[in-house]
């Protein structure tokens, strides 16, 4: 259990932080799913190289949508103040991100507000569409669409305010 915590607790820990701002209620929410990995690890079932990873993966992102719903953060409407001014257009291209570290476009994600946050890494990272991500939450397909443009509307402006800054 040890060697397994050791192994993959950094990379399950950022799963867990793409979808929970707190760091200290993501370190419950990580324990959480350790707990329930060591549990259950009876019932993996190994199908090739990265099975263990992806299934592991899979509780942490199950435990953080629980979290998200149980705290009522889903349920509420998005707080669209952080994002007034932002045209409701689409860009015409995704900013290059290429030379921005890792770390800075982490703690970009962690700014969006939890529905946003939560709708961008579910397709982004999860690979969900947007109708799997309307049934996973509980919402509306085009509710899903809107709420990762704007996620991808404020990521860009935080971008070029990151370059524009870093430029100087």
């Amino acid at each position: 259990m040890k060697d397994l915590y050791s192994l993959y607790s950094g990379y399950l820990n950022a799963v867990c932080t793409r979808y929970i701002a707190d760091k200290d209620e993501a370190k419950d929410i990580l324990q959480d799913s350790f707990v329930k990995i060591f549990s259950g690890i009876g019932k993996f079932q190994f199908r090739g190289e990265g099975s263990l990873k992806a299934w592991m993966k899979r509780i942490v992102v199950n435990e953080s949508l629980k979290y998200l719903q149980k705290s009522a953060r889903m349920g509420q409407p998005v707080d669209t103040g952080v994002l007034s001014g932002l045209p409701d257009e689409r860009q015409e291209e995704d900013p290059d991100i290429g030379d921005i570290p890792p770390s800075v476009i982490h703690d970009m994600i962690r700014r969006l507000p939890d529905g946003y946050r939560t709708i961008f890494n579910l397709y982004v990272f999860e690979e969900k569409s947007h109708k799997e991500i309307a049934a996973l939450l509980g919402i509306k397909e085009s509710s899903s669409a809107s709420q990762l443009h704007r996620a991808k509307a404020q990521l860009a402006k935080w971008i070029n305010e990151y370059r524009n800054s870093d430029s100087m």
